[in-house]
């Protein structure tokens, strides 16, 4: 932990200090190299975590409400919807038939609720993380996006970023589009990272495709392109070698020139 000093004026008794006035607020604490007057040491507390708190968070909704990205606890696990129908036979209740995706163990399964019954939401959390580097294995994630009081408050020169690290599995297909340096969403569950989202729209780099002809235009055909992330997409007929693009992660198409 680094050491932190509180702003002290100098004392009214002394006739040959200057009275130097304080920018900051009383209970503010102020890095040495930002002290201009007698100081006395205090220790740097740790951010705590939001995770860490005693009394989690649950919400409870009807299933009359479930919508496409709902994210809900069945059977203590938290599921994420990817589709649902009302349905409202002839006879008997009327119920929704939802298809859910499990985000600890990837599998999707089809669940029925009685129409109007009350479901838990799960307590999913997200945050912007920055993918850093591979690690073997491994994809880690580091909060390099410092809250600027605790940059001004702290000596950052001994700050520790914690670590989030997804396996292969974790990350799946999405490491076609994953570069280093670029800002993803990562989702806790009960502390633990359970899924993270890529940007809806990410710049890559063409490192191979046939050569564009003179002429090509807009309008013309389009040719498959290796990206510097080795994943391969259908760009029109003029995108050349080392011309950045923009594709959509979602589809995995290409958008534009970027």
């Amino acid at each position: 932990m680094s050491s932190l000093h509180l702003f002290s004026p100098p004392s009214s008794s002394s006739s040959t200090a200057p009275l130097i006035r304080s920018p900051f607020p009383s209970s503010f604490i102020v890095p040495s190299h930002l002290s201009m007057a007698r100081t006395r040491s205090v220790r740097c507390t740790p951010m705590r975590s939001k995770f860490s708190s005693s009394f989690p968070r649950i919400y409870a909704f009807s299933s009359n409400d479930i919508k496409v990205g709902s994210n809900i606890e069945v059977d203590g696990a938290p599921w994420r919807v990817l589709e649902f129908l009302h349905v409202k036979p002839g006879k008997g209740a009327a119920f929704v038939r939802t298809k859910v995706r499990n985000y600890l163990t990837g599998n999707t399964v089809e669940k029925t609720f009685r129409a109007g019954s009350t479901i838990l939401e799960a307590n999913i959390a997200k945050e912007t993380k920055q993918f850093t580097y591979k690690d073997g294995a491994q994809f880690v994630f580091m909060d390099l996006n410092l809250d600027m009081m605790h940059m001004i408050i702290c000596d950052t020169s001994q700050t520790t970023f914690e670590e989030f690290r997804l396996t292969e599995a974790d990350v799946g297909d999405k490491k076609k589009w994953l570069k280093e340096e670029m800002d993803c969403n990562l989702l806790f569950w009960n502390g633990r990272v359970i899924d993270f989202e890529l940007p809806i729209i990410v710049k890559l780099t063409v490192v191979d495709v046939d050569p564009g002809l003179k002429g090509d235009t807009v309008q013309g055909g389009s040719k498959p392109a290796t990206l510097d992330t080795g994943a391969v997409v259908n760009v029109p007929l003029f995108v050349s070698i080392g011309e950045e693009i923009l594709v959509d992660t979602r589809t995995g198409q290409y958008t534009s020139r970027a």
